[in-house]
């Protein structure tokens, strides 16, 4: 039965980084007058929830709340109990689909999932395989990984394949289960970069638009090496040392102390960025003292570590340390973060 037909009700599956879930419930259950009903999939991670709203408003408010835990979803309409054997279960999609044929040289991007528990003989890249060749042989559909028409979602989870269909910009984010994957690089400084490459993504920014930033905390440096890669003016601040590759880039100003010892010119810099490992407190007070160098209209971008999980409270905490100078334009815990969310701001 397609579920996602039925009038009024539309059923979805939600994934939050590891321990994050019900922050992701909360979020969705603050969006809707009607009830929400969930069921854990994966505890902490992954859970189906049912909402009595149509398919069309549940993204509508979703995506307009904009939610900082949900870095995922992808809707339900279908769902059976899930086998062994690998014809019988594309056989199974093979309905599905007929339900409403993809269409010719349509770009569908095949995303497979499995929970640890989801079913053991399953090889997720032995599905994903079938189905391309099942929409390649029998309605002449082009599987791609990116830049889709259409995303056709499955996850199997607790013994059950769950299946559904949708624009890319419907699950939030276009990777599978929101797990964005960057290439490291030879020589890279840093895990962190892949943070800051991930913000850039989330929050529609381009860092090559900027001219100058300053970058707190700065050591070893993975984010002040991306900001020199994408052409720009760079002030690290850190006691600690900076990778030595970094110090030949004739556009990199070390200053090898403590942030609160530093002082530069008014408006000096149209972008700052800080991803610390002190409390949230700690670095919001260190970055307001220094918000005057910040250009009006300038960007913050600002890693928060989430203490004791009391994430809505440290969101909050933040924003009202940092006003009215900084404006919160978006959180979002990224899948490069793990016991931290990352904030963005615009200098008022």
């Amino acid at each position: 039965m397609d579920q996602g037909a039925v009038m009024g009700i539309s059923v979805w599956i939600g994934t939050s980084n590891r321990g994050f879930a019900q922050q992701a419930q909360e979020e969705i259950r603050r969006l809707f007058e009607a009830p929400v009903r969930f069921e854990w999939l994966a505890a902490g991670e992954l859970f189906k929830f049912t909402v009595e709203e149509s398919r069309e408003r549940v993204v509508e408010r979703i995506l307009a709340g904009a939610p900082a835990f949900l870095r995922h979803m992808q809707p339900v309409e279908a769902e059976a109990d899930l086998g062994e054997d690998l014809q019988a279960t594309v056989a199974w999609l093979q309905r599905q689909l007929k339900e409403r044929p993809p269409g010719a040289g349509q770009r569908i991007a095949v995303q497979v999932r499995k929970t640890e528990e989801g079913a053991s003989g399953l090889s997720v890249p032995e599905l994903k395989h079938a189905v391309d060749e099942l929409l390649e042989q029998e309605w002449q559909a082009v599987p791609v990984a990116r830049e889709a028409d259409e995303v056709l979602s499955l996850l199997a989870a607790g013994g059950r394949l769950y299946f559904g269909r949708s624009a890319p910009h419907e699950n939030i984010s276009d990777w599978p289960g929101g797990a964005i994957r960057f290439r490291r690089e030879e020589g890279q400084i840093s895990r962190a970069k892949f943070k800051l490459l991930e913000a850039e993504q989330a929050f529609g920014l381009d860092f090559a638009q900027y001219r100058s930033a300053l970058d707190i905390g700065a050591a070893p440096g993975g984010w002040t090496s991306l900001l020199l890669e994408r052409g720009l003016q760079v002030t690290a601040v850190d006691p600690a040392k900076l990778d030595a590759t970094l110090l030949r880039s004739p556009r990199l100003r070390y200053l090898q102390k403590n942030a609160d010892d530093v002082a530069f010119a008014a408006g000096e810099f149209d972008l700052l960025v800080c991803d610390m490992s002190w409390s949230h407190r700690q670095m919001a007070k260190l970055v307001k003292g220094l918000l005057y160098a910040l250009q009006p209209g300038g960007t913050a971008v600002i890693t928060v570590k989430l203490m004791h999980k009391k994430a809505f409270q440290t969101i909050r905490e933040v924003t009202q340390d940092l006003a009215p100078e900084l404006s919160l334009q978006q959180a979002k815990q990224l899948f490069h973060n793990r016991e931290e969310l990352t904030l963005f701001f615009l200098k008022l």
